[in-house]
């Protein structure tokens, strides 16, 4: 006795395989899939990085600017900032450059 499959059973597993290997596909490439996800995660650290590196800066110059107000006046960071934007060098002193 052989069975043969019916031409609606054959239609059947053809769409599931079909089906499967879409929703495979889909979960790998697609715009939620794994590696848009790896992307976004690289894209992330990145920016955090970047972020870090900026808040950095901003507290570097905030401190500047904190010590060249009229509560903290570094007469040190004054003098060096002025010399440094108008080009000045005392008479005992030497310039390496």
């Amino acid at each position: 006795m052989t069975q043969r499959l019916s031409i609606s059973a054959i239609i059947f597993f053809v769409v599931m395989i079909l089906l499967g290997v879409y929703f495979a596909y889909a979960a790998v490439q697609g715009p939620s899939g794994i590696l848009r996800r790896v992307q976004l995660q690289a894209e992330t650290q990145e920016l955090v990085q970047q972020r870090d590196k900026l808040q950095a800066e901003v507290d570097r110059m905030r401190n500047l600017a904190r010590r060249l107000s009229d509560e903290y006046l570094d007469i040190d960071l004054l003098d060096e900032r002025a010399r440094d934007v108008l080009g000045l060098v005392r008479a005992d002193e030497i310039i390496i450059r």
